[in-house]
């Protein structure tokens, strides 16, 4: 993972497992603010902010990444240590977002050097909080997803047959997060620096453009208000998992003959609690313990937490007679046999949104038929099947979908596009998709057919994987490999400047031909390790054809372009390249008439 490259690069990871470790034996932390403040640290953060797609985004200076990414190290390193001792927060710029049922999401955005700040402190705090986050928290966590979390439910619904659901609402969690409370749950947690808590608490108060000094609250779109929203449901899902999952079976008392132990289990309120950011749900066997931790629920937010809970949408659900909606998703628990299984599609808001943005791609075509604009289709079509493959009943919904649009598509492409079944796709398409549905072919790009997707089966999340433990690394190394389909869709959603289309069709292709992999190391890449090269130079005569273009590992191309020896002798440490990948490298050099390392 490009994550665990940068903290080996920037000599991070053994800080960052020591305070994992550490945190994990109940230690408390009060010399952190050196770690946050150190210059490896500093430039982690610059380089993880910089590839994160809201870099590009101004705040209310005006400012984005490319306004400081030519500027030195030191002086950079410098300014954020500065800003850090007598921290004070630029204003935070307000900005509205739709959100699926049509209402309005605040998010608040950072200026780019307080990004990095934040960013700064969350690389140190996440793994003392992750070595206490409850196993069953998937969101905004390393590694984890909503697809781990949907297949926690249906384990629990299919293996268990636990059928009664809480869905409890909380009522503007992010806008309502309790400060004071929130400063506590870290000195809990054993973060007692006072310097840091005292920057974290001028960060939550940093004044919003337009609307003053928030008084309680975590502003959305900041890099650490992800953390600190886990870190305060993190009492929840402990307190639910301690009234069943965890509470000891036994417990041993003093009697006449001696030491025993008694059940005492049978008196509890048995559930499971599955959570993902701030939407979660309890899962149980009847309808008793449901109303039962319905109410306690209600009760434990409101007291512990100062979080009001949404009355209309809190509710206790039957599974068997009616679904649930979680992530976009439907659940039910449908008879298959001689017993219940999980059954789950797509919900309706989220196929009325689907197929208004597939007329929105459709309109954009017939407008303008170009390359790009079939691209961005097909990404658009990449990305919902990405998500949605999970769910047992996809194939049933997406045709469904496409049958919808069918004269709608078929009226206004057809005068500019051919339609039929596919002729000599290129190695992205015939890897994804059959070629026994018709499709358009627009600009030369055939069409991803919106009906053809299968359902993928969920697979739960492994908790021995790890980003903070030695073991854990290891098993991600053994184990991760990329989901073509997902780090193709990214590649298809990113944009280099001054390339055609031409390269960006067919880097995707080669990529795809390629299983992903580096052409000279054979090393595994995700979407932001990949490299498209041209092989021979554009400036030599080289075109943006299939056959010119090598997927490589980034740090790869770099050592293939590079002229100076102590770079040349950390790039090749690095990637500990053998005797025959040298020799190719040095094959590539040649072609741009540079000599051998």
């Amino acid at each position: 993972m490009q994550a665990l490259r940068n903290w080996e690069y920037y000599g991070m990871t053994e800080s960052f497992t020591d305070l994992h470790e550490r945190s994990a034996n109940k230690e408390t932390f009060s010399h952190l603010y050196e770690i946050v403040t150190s210059r490896e640290n500093i430039l982690l953060a610059y380089r993880t902010m910089k590839s994160n797609k809201g870099s590009k985004t101004p705040g209310t200076d005006g400012l984005t990444i490319k306004d400081i990414e030519q500027r030195p190290e030191n002086e950079l390193v410098s300014e954020i240590q500065n800003r850090l001792q007598n921290y004070r927060p630029k204003n935070v710029r307000r900005k509205l977002i739709e959100k699926d049922n049509g209402k309005m999401r605040p998010l608040g955005i950072p200026c780019i050097p307080g990004r990095i700040i934040q960013q700064c402190f969350k690389q140190v705090l996440e793994p003392i909080a992750e070595a206490q986050f409850y196993n069953h928290s998937y969101g905004f966590r390393p590694l984890r997803s909503a697809h781990h979390a949907m297949a926690r439910i249906q384990f629990l619904i299919n293996q268990a047959s636990m059928h009664y659901v809480v869905d409890i609402d909380i009522l503007g969690f992010f806008d309502n997060v309790n400060h004071t409370l929130l400063m506590k749950q870290l000195w809990n947690m054993g973060i007692q620096d006072r310097k840091v808590l005292a920057c974290i608490s001028k960060m939550l108060k940093a004044e919003i453009e337009g609307e003053g000094i928030p008084l309680k609250g975590v502003p959305q779109g900041g890099l650490l208000s992800t953390l600190l929203s886990n870190i305060v449901l993190n009492d929840l899902d402990h307190w639910v998992a301690g009234q069943w999952e965890l509470f000891p079976l036994t417990k041993p008392f003093k009697s006449r003959t001696g030491e025993r132990s008694a059940k005492i289990r049978s008196s509890l309120k048995e559930g499971y609690l599955v959570r993902y950011a701030d939407d979660f749900k309890i899962i149980c066997r009847d309808w008793r313990s449901a109303q039962r931790w319905y109410h306690a629920v209600i009760l434990y937010l409101k007291d512990r937490l100062k979080l009001d809970v949404s009355p209309e949408k809190s509710q206790i659900i039957n599974l068997r007679k009616r679904e649930s909606e979680f992530l976009g998703l439907t659940i039910r628990a449908n008879k298959k046999g001689h017993k219940r299984v999980a059954h789950t599609g797509i919900k309706s808001g989220k196929m009325l949104k689907m197929r208004s943005e597939a007329k929105k791609h459709i309109l954009k075509m017939r407008t303008s038929p170009t390359a790009l604009h079939a691209a961005r289709f097909n990404s658009f079509v990449l990305g919902i099947h990405n998500y949605f493959n999970r769910a047992t009943h996809v194939s049933v919904a997406f045709s469904r979908l496409a049958y919808d649009l069918r004269a709608f598509m078929y009226n206004r492409l057809k005068q500019i596009g051919k339609y039929g079944h596919p002729a000599n796709p290129p190695p992205t398409y015939s890897k994804f998709y059959s070629l026994g549905y018709r499709t358009f072919k627009v600009a030369d790009v055939y069409l991803y057919p919106l009906a053809n997707v299968k359902t993928k089966n969920t697979m739960g999340f492994s908790t021995g994987l790890s980003l903070y433990t030695t073991v854990g690394r290891e098993l991600i190394y053994k184990k991760l490999r990329p989901d073509l389909r997902q780090e193709i869709y990214l590649l298809s959603k990113s944009s280099i400047p001054n390339q055609s289309v031409e390269y960006m069709d067919n880097r995707i292709s080669r990529y795809s031909m390629k299983l992903g992999k580096c052409e000279i190391t054979g090393m595994y890449l995700f979407a932001p390790d990949v490299y498209c090269h041209h092989y021979i130079s554009p400036h030599t005569g080289g075109t943006d054809k299939f056959n010119n273009l090598r997927i490589l590992h980034k740090e790869v191309r770099q050592l293939i372009l590079q002229t100076q020896k102590e770079t040349i002798d950390v790039l090749t440490n690095k990637l500990g390249l053998t005797e025959l990948m040298m020799v190719q490298i040095n094959k590539y050099r040649e072609k741009y008439a540079l000599g051998p390392v």
